[in-house]
């Protein structure tokens, strides 16, 4: 099975690394330093036990060496998506596998579902699903937790499992010999048919504590080490909870144990104060604004998740000043 990964930066690099490593076809799409830090030095990997992997894999910045790949692993900013989704859907083949390795609601969360419902915050003026086949996407929730520390270095701080799954539900055969793939690169890689319970449980962390962290510049271990912001974080959760219910999704874990679970992380710095911290744009539609939406539309009401989403938007416009520019992915 031939591979491609676009948007091969934290997460997307680091997969690209595993699977190279683990001697598959793959082919990295990047651009800017990082791509030519990988082109001329390969991928630095450093490892949470202290093993330090370099690996040499097909590196590029023209989309449309993706066009033999069978299975394309989309891992840009849930933002850049809907720029890119013309070109993405033209530069791939037919019946090619697209896995949506992304934070947040996802852009084809209503297919098979609710066919014909879409979200504006997530697709602005549908311009995704009117450019990508919604029967080559395969979702996937990802749980490693990834840094780019400098232009081909990528530290992998924990975790090795991406959950794959057919938007309806199916338990199809393409999905199992994609898993097995992940599986010869030393991954987890289960399928399942539940994939919406897993969504919202990442969401109910993804959308509470990536923009507190992003306002606060704190890690998450000194965040949540505040008695004030972790009461703050729990009215956060049981907000996007209420959603996720709303939408008859139950969560796998309460949302106590949830945070529990990101309190252990201690200095783990999220994806969106990364981007903060390198002045970039940030995901706060698919992240935040989705959830929003949603709660809008079922009559579900989120006053403090309101509240910092519209301090998070602020922030993110402050971002996009001609200063800030740089790559999204």
């Amino acid at each position: 099975m031939k591979l491609a990964i676009v948007g091969a930066g934290a997460i997307g690099g680091w997969l690209g690394a595993r699977l190279a490593y683990a001697g598959l076809d793959v082919t990295l799409v990047a651009r800017g330093a990082h791509l030519q830090a990988m082109r001329t030095k390969g991928v630095t990997i450093l490892e949470p036990d202290g093993l330090e992997l370099v690996v040499r894999p097909r590196c590029t910045d023209d989309l449309r060496m993706v066009s033999s790949a069978d299975a394309v692993f989309v891992t840009v900013k849930a933002h850049s998506l809907p720029g890119l989704a013309r070109e993405l859907g033209a530069a791939v083949k037919p019946d090619a596998m697209l896995v949506f390795a992304q934070n947040g609601i996802p852009w084809w969360y209503f297919v098979g579902v609710e066919e014909g419902r879409w979200l504006t915050s997530v697709d602005p003026g549908l311009v995704i699903a009117r450019n990508i086949d919604s029967d080559q996407a395969i979702g996937c929730v990802v749980y490693p937790a990834t840094s780019v520390v400098a232009p081909g270095v990528i530290r992998h701080e924990e975790g090795s499992r991406l959950t794959l799954a057919e938007p309806n539900g199916a338990r199809s055969e393409r999905l199992h010999r994609l898993s097995a793939e992940l599986v010869r690169a030393g991954l987890k890689a289960p399928v399942t048919s539940r994939i919406r319970e897993e969504i919202w449980l990442k969401v109910v962390g993804n959308a509470t504590l990536n923009p507190l962290t992003a306002l606060t510049r704190a890690t998450l271990g000194d965040m949540l080490a505040d008695p004030d912001m972790r009461a703050l974080t729990l009215t956060l959760m049981e907000e996007v909870q209420a959603v996720a219910h709303s939408l008859d999704v139950q969560l796998p874990l309460d949302v106590e144990h949830r945070l529990d679970g990101a309190a252990e992380l201690g200095g783990h710095r999220t994806s969106m104060l990364q981007d903060v911290e390198a002045g970039r744009p940030l995901e706060v539609e698919a992240l935040v604004g989705s959830v929003v939406e949603l709660a809008a539309q079922g009559g579900v009401p989120v006053p403090t998740l309101r509240t910092v989403y519209e301090l998070t938007r602020a922030l993110d416009r402050t971002l996009r000043q001609p200063r800030a520019a740089g790559p999204s992915w």
